[in-house]
């Protein structure tokens, strides 16, 4: 069974109506990123950090996959699918899909300020007073500006591994997920698919000028009818 990677960015997320990590001008709904996504922002005031992701866990509530989520589920009709995506929400796994690594964290978890590897499930609001088994504050487990991509080797040795890459709604210019597509084995089929894709169309690289909702199921049938 051939190994299909998949490397899912914001454009997936945003037509379920997850709101984009910023805005053309550097502020993630008026803060900015600095103050609500590093690790200087968390020391200074942790409870705007706080508030700001119980009001992304909420909007995660409202929020349903869409179109090019399910599609990719059905290519594990055929193929060994595995996504890596920059995305903290939930939408792949409840399309259905199983193999998902998680570069930038996830918002449903939270992690131990005083234990980084001891991660719980959390679907509530996250506050001030919050405390792990050891007694220190609970953080979200989101990759903050500024900290190790802990995924990131794992991410690696899987792209290593593909026969066909998909590249989706990322413009594949935040590193380090920008350098993944640098792992991936020499000739393989890659498929770009974006509104403004950032990339050129070579030799065994497609380019899908489309949104993800078009082009992903658009991929996905030319892949399962081959």
């Amino acid at each position: 069974m051939k190994k299909i990677v998949i490397l899912t960015g914001a454009g997936v997320s945003a037509e379920s109506g997850i709101n984009t990590f910023r805005d053309a001008n550097g502020l993630w709904e008026g803060h900015d990123v600095m103050e609500v996504a590093s690790p200087i922002g968390w020391e200074q005031n942790q409870e705007l950090v706080l508030d700001f992701y119980n009001k992304r866990r909420r909007q995660l509530k409202t929020v349903e996959p869409n179109s090019a989520h399910t599609a990719l589920k059905k290519l594990e009709e055929k193929y060994d699918v595995h996504i890596i995506t920059q995305n903290v929400d939930d939408l792949h796994e409840r399309a259905g899909s199983k193999n998902v690594i998680h570069l930038h964290g996830e918002l449903k978890k939270v992690r131990s300020t005083f234990d980084e590897d001891l991660i719980l499930d959390w679907e509530e609001e996250l506050n001030k007073g919050d405390f792990c088994e050891h007694n220190h504050q609970l953080r979200p487990h989101i990759v903050w500006f500024g900290e190790a991509v802990p995924m990131m080797e794992n991410a690696m040795e899987v792209t290593s591994q593909a026969d066909i890459l998909i590249i989706i709604g990322t413009s594949m210019q935040v590193y380090p997920a920008a350098g993944l597509i640098h792992y991936a084995p020499e000739g393989i089929p890659i498929y770009f698919i974006d509104p403004k894709p950032a990339i050129e169309p070579k030799k065994n690289l497609k380019v899908f000028a489309e949104k993800a909702s078009v082009g992903v199921p658009n991929v996905v049938s030319e892949l399962l009818r081959e």
